[in-house]
């Protein structure tokens, strides 16, 4: 999972009778669950109960449900019934917590290094992946190839010759950092007349244009930061949560769209102070000084403009230009959701770029498909994704394992990957398995697979993302005041964004009643942490696809060398990855597949 301080600035018919959607239960209202503990109770009754202190596992509990249900419908089905039981059963059961294990304690040992993207270790955990996906039988895409070639840059920016010059009413002023911040991979400069552009969104679904009324082309744009009315609950910004166009890289790619040269983001004004994130945790006195310095990275030759961050003393000397303020620009805003766009009077800026160091690299994305089973559907595609780089190691030679970040979710899709290979019968539809190159540097892989799908966007589903799903939600430095956890994580997983579609949570709720995993949505209201944008989902979901992380939580040792493979829950994990792949099922045979609302579905 990204850390949330190296997200790139810059654009860095019918119904199938065969389908998990259509085996259903006679249970009324309480489900499969409700119906384990009376298929027990019966058991019993007929003298045929497990001898004391036997303990059901969930893969006997998987097996006894679909041969209770058989023998129970035998006379109006029994076809159909064994049909759907081989459909699923011996995929299901492949997934164990022991392979799991094995596969993890491999993928964080220390012959991995840290998987730092563009590093040795990371290129071993890429080869790994390639192996196994060679082993299971799957599909390449890219020619007779795994793997989807990741263009990349990494570079320092020169602080000192990184400077914004704003000439207005007959007067230069000069900033540099700390007044002027970010990173841009070229070197250049981009000089215009400024234009305030409200909060820097256009989302025709909410009828909302912070551009309405001026013109942006080849002028350099000052915006806020975050979203219109976010203390607001009933905000059509998604209440006082975030919605996908919060984040600075969707601002960036909507002023691009506008014509826009550059970007500046100053503080939006009325943000209520500390409201903030706190840091990662130290992992024990002094170490936060250990940290390597993390490398920049971005996509090389990618079609981008630049973005910067100004302080507020830069914002409202730019806003004064015109006889504005931001905080009565942004009042105004928050009250009538009417555009405050505004051309700032004479006002123009010149931003130089300036890099110390540059060098290019290539890593890559290990693509794999199971092809679907029907003709008419297989061009359809169920995307699964996780990423397989970390952070490397620290000065003193200690290595970020990232077992938990993401390794956990890179073994979840391999372990997919065999499961769906070994089942008999495929879904209808197409499975693309994806693990994604530098998602630590900015979801890099990700956003190069949305600018190059190696299967149409257009006819891709859904998205499960795998991200950290190895470990309970446990408070946090970064987490600290700002989000409920109870006080046992233990059976529960985060499904994080299907306020954009309802029918995804549907289908995962429907197929969480053979796992029987606690699901909590609360992510979805976050607006301090900005989770929604911090892993490789947040690419799909900017074109409409209904992408949604699968994500266990934060806890202490997150991005820290104390994430380790002996601190995994294998067994929360196998249900994790099993409840993947039963809704995969789903995803993969239904008549209709779930539906993306661009606006968030209504409350």
């Amino acid at each position: 999972m990204n850390d949330g301080q190296t997200l790139p600035d810059q654009a860095s018919g019918h119904p199938h009778g065969r389908g998990l959607r259509n085996l259903r239960f006679p249970l009324g209202q309480q489900g499969t669950l409700s119906f384990l503990s009376k298929y027990q109770t019966a058991e019993s009754r007929a003298g045929i109960a497990p001898f004391p202190g036997f303990e059901y596992t969930a893969e006997m509990m998987f097996s006894r449900v679909l041969a209770w249900t058989a023998l129970s419908f035998a006379a109006l089905s029994p076809a159909g019934l064994a049909q759907s039981r081989d459909r699923i059963a011996a995929g299901f059961q492949d997934i164990t917590a022991a392979k799991l294990r094995a596969d993890l304690f491999f993928l964080s040992s220390d012959a991995m290094e840290g998987r730092m993207s563009l590093e040795r270790g990371d290129d071993v955990a890429v080869q790994w992946i390639i192996s196994e996906y060679a082993k299971a039988g799957l599909r390449p895409l890219v020619g007779d190839s795994y793997l989807q070639p990741v263009p990349l840059i990494e570079y320092t920016m020169d602080r000192a010759r990184t400077v914004l010059t704003l000439r207005t009413r007959g007067t230069t002023h000069e900033f540099r950092n700390p007044d002027l911040t970010g990173n841009y991979p070229n070197d250049g400069s981009w000089t215009g007349r400024v234009v305030f552009a409200g909060f820097g969104i256009t989302a025709p679904e909410l009828r909302y244009d912070d551009y309405a009324g001026i013109d942006a082309k080849g002028k350099i744009v000052l915006i806020f930061s975050h979203e219109p009315q976010e203390d607001d609950p009933d905000s059509i910004f998604n209440g006082k949560g975030n919605t996908r166009y919060a984040n600075a890289r969707a601002k960036m790619m909507i002023a691009q769209r506008h014509g826009a040269a550059a970007v500046l983001i100053m503080p939006d004004p009325n943000h209520k102070p500390g409201n903030q994130r706190g840091g990662l945790d130290a992992g024990g006195r002094g170490t936060q000084t250990l940290r390597t310095p993390r490398p920049i990275q971005a996509i090389d030759g990618e079609d981008s403009i630049p973005v910067f961050n100004v302080t507020a003393k830069v914002g409202e000397e730019l806003l004064a230009a015109a006889g504005g303020k931001g905080v009565d620009l942004q009042t105004s805003i928050d009250k009538t959701l009417k555009s405050g766009s505004l051309v700032l009077g004479d006002a123009e800026v010149e931003v130089r770029a300036a890099t110390a160091q540059r060098k290019r690299g290539v890593s890559f994305n290990v693509a794999g498909m199971i092809e679907g089973s029907d003709p008419g559907l297989r061009a359809e595609t169920v995307l699964f994704s996780a990423h397989h780089d970390h952070d490397g190691t620290r000065i003193d030679g200690e290595i970020y394992r990232g077992a938990d970040d993401d390794g956990s979710g890179t073994v979840g899709i391999v372990s997919l990957a065999r499961a769906y290979a070994k089942n008999t019968i495929k879904p209808k539809r197409s499975l693309v398995l994806v693990v994604f190159a530098a998602e630590e540097r900015g979801l890099l892989g990700g956003y190069y697979y949305a600018a190059h799908p190696l299967r149409p966007l257009g006819s891709t589903t859904a998205q499960i993302n795998f991200d950290m799903i190895g470990r309970d939600e446990k408070d946090s430095n970064q987490t600290h005041g700002l989000i409920d956890i109870a006080p046992d994580t233990s059976n529960e997983v985060n499904i994080i964004g299907t306020r954009y579609s309802p029918d995804y949570r549907s289908a995962v709720v429907r197929s969480n009643e053979l796992v029987g995993l606690h699901l909590n949505y609360k992510w979805d209201d976050d607006t301090v942490l900005n989770v929604l944008f911090r892993s490789d989902q947040y690419p799909m979901l900017l074109h409409d696809i209904p992408a949604i992380w699968w994500f266990t939580g934060f806890h202490p040792d997150y991005h820290q060398i104390t994430d380790t493979a002996e601190k995994i829950d294998y067994a929360k994990m196998e249900k994790i990855v099993r409840l993947a792949y039963v809704t995969g099922f789903d995803f993969g045979d239904t008549a209709t597949p779930p539906k993306f609302f661009p606006a968030g579905a209504p409350k």
